[in-house]
């Protein structure tokens, strides 16, 4: 019976620098948001018929991102490799616009933190959109795991 779905996730801590306490706090809670509903179904086969669970382990290597896939007991499934290329503009927009949310947050007028909001919202999802066509064909994965997939991507690139 297939259960196509995330049971754990991991990061590389060797490729993150320093993470302030509000990025951590959306690390966690995309981690957490993530196991508690995703869909992810790798579209290769396994030789031996397996589908799900899977524990998913997120670096970035020489500019690109690996998506290592195990099975649930942890043993390798496939590890599938993304060029970065088209994601570093949508992670700086996405950095630029979260900064710009936690100043609101801290000093502005509710509507203006709503339309700041609004603004960090419209990109997270304009960059959840293209982790899905990146991933066409590779791995399915709904909506809200593609957002919160990024999120963690992002994590992977603070440098500090």
């Amino acid at each position: 019976m297939a259960d196509r779905r995330i049971i754990d996730v991991t990061l590389d801590e060797r490729t993150i620098l320093w993470r302030s306490a509000d990025v951590e706090q959306e690390r966690r809670i995309a981690i957490f948001d993530l196991l508690e509903g995703n869909s992810f179904a790798p579209q290769r086969p396994a030789p031996d018929g397996y589908q799900g669970p899977y524990r998913l382990a997120i670096s970035v290597e020489e500019g690109r991102l690996v998506l290592a896939i195990k099975r649930e007991d942890d043993t390798p499934l496939e590890t599938l490799i993304l060029s970065m290329a088209r994601f570093r503009r949508p992670i700086r927009d996405y950095f630029a616009i979260c900064d710009s949310y936690y100043q609101a947050i801290r000093a502005s007028t509710p509507q203006q933190i709503e339309t700041v909001d609004m603004a960090r919202r419209g990109v997270h999802n304009e960059a959840a959109e293209l982790l899905m066509e990146r991933l066409d064909g590779k791995i399915a994965v709904d909506f809200d795991t593609a957002r919160r997939l990024f999120t963690l991507i992002c994590v992977l690139h603070i440098r500090g």
